[in-house]
């Protein structure tokens, strides 16, 4: 069904914007006449398409939906949800967001559930963020769910920005290093090798290596070139069958460091996830069930996935994680502690705290090891080329002046 943009006053001659489906402008101006709306102004939906999902134009970046959850739950503190709703999408500076925003108001003004509306918006919002919103809905609770997921958002967006930092400066370290031994490699060797063999005598052996690595890098850029395209297409292949992704990601998992930050984070989200289910009195086996969806690593996903099993069989949340096998010993404690305390959600929220510490310590650490890594070993392969260079000059010396 086609969409249109439109503006109307409503009984107390506020203006309204938003998408409305239908079938002509005579039909739209109908269905908000139904609504108790005047219309002002009603045209084509600038994509010429339905309000269906639309994956690409109106998806939210991390940091879109952080902001705009934030906005909502301090206005929704003040005012109806639909003027909140209203008020965000107005003042939004992205065209896409202002679009899904304007869009789900339409919705929960026809009669929609806010997290009914935002499920029809296509992948702006993610699975559990409509999942906690339905819960807070169901519970009465959606003002302080959408502050928790405005916190909980806000956080991930802090740990991502200060991990993309971290990496930007090793990684065009990095790439300097890589450009400057190709340099010398391929432009560098090659001419000082035609003064060596004008002079035509044995070269060092070192020198001798690198000619022959210089010369491979050479002639055999194009097959290791197509060799490497052939192996990422059938790695992408064979990423498809169960069987292989899954030992794929057993074997991730037990990789000394990258196994281990993936274990911490996977456990610090779920940890978080379920403090604002407990803390907020929603059910703590729907919050597991979404949070086992957006899991990527099948391992974790099936760990998770046997947890739910295990408390819908009448387990404790703590047991179900010893079993899984896959947590760390502070939020295995720190469950315990709280289950017996009675004091989980709080306890829960502090092991996310400490697992997020840890992480960010972590990472901290290993980037700024990177970065004299890195210089030590590009200083490592320039002399190796440099001394191969020399070698024979200083050789041709002793032998001229012997």
């Amino acid at each position: 069904m086609p969409a249109f943009d439109y503006a109307a006053l409503d009984t107390r001659g506020l203006t309204r914007q938003g998408v409305i489906d239908a079938a002509s402008p005579v039909d739209a101006r109908e269905r908000l006449a139904r609504r108790r709306l005047v219309p002002v102004r009603i045209e084509p939906a600038a994509t010429g398409a339905d309000t269906g999902p639309r994956p690409l134009l109106d998806r939210f970046t991390a940091k879109d939906l952080a902001l705009v959850t934030r906005q909502l739950s301090t206005l929704a503190a003040a005012m109806t949800l639909e003027e909140a709703l209203r008020t965000v999408g107005a003042q939004a500076e992205k065209r896409a967001v202002r679009r899904v925003l304007m869009a789900t108001h339409a919705h929960v003004l026809e009669g929609f559930r806010l997290s009914d509306a935002m499920a029809r918006q296509g992948n702006a919002f993610p699975p559990l963020y409509r999942a906690m919103v339905a819960a807070g809905e169901g519970s009465g609770a959606l003002p302080d769910i959408l502050e928790r997921l405005a916190d909980l958002l806000e956080r991930e967006q802090q740990v991502r920005g200060k991990l993309v930092t971290a990496l930007v400066y090793p990684a065009a370290l990095a790439m300097t290093a890589v450009a400057v031994v190709i340099a010398l490699m391929a432009f560098v060797v090659p001419k000082v090798v035609e003064q060596f063999d004008s002079m035509g005598r044995e070269l060092p052996l070192l020198t001798r290596l690198v000619i022959g690595v210089s010369d491979l890098m050479a002639a055999g850029w194009l097959p290791a070139l197509a060799l490497l395209a052939v192996g990422a297409v059938a790695f992408r292949q064979l990423m498809k069958q169960p069987v292989f992704a899954r030992r794929f990601d057993a074997m991730v998992l037990r990789l000394p460091l990258l196994g281990r930050l993936l274990r911490d984070v996977h456990a610090a989200r779920m940890s978080r996830t379920l403090s604002i289910m407990v803390g907020s009195g929603l059910p703590m086996l729907e919050g597991l069930v979404i949070t086992a969806r957006t899991v990527h690593n099948r391992v974790l996903r099936e760990a998770t996935d046997r947890m739910v099993a295990s408390i819908r069989e009448g387990g404790s949340l703590s047991g179900a994680m010893r079993r899984a096998g896959v947590f760390p010993p502070t939020l295995l404690y720190m469950t315990t502690s709280g289950e017996d305390s009675g004091r989980l959600g709080p306890m829960l929220e502090r092991a996310a705290d400490y697992l997020e510490r840890e992480f960010n310590t972590f990472t901290s650490v290993a980037m700024s090891l990177l970065e004299p890594l890195i210089i030590v070993v590009l200083g490592g392969v320039v002399a190796v080329i440099v001394l191969a260079i020399l070698l024979p000059i200083l050789q041709f010396n002793s032998l001229v002046l012997g």
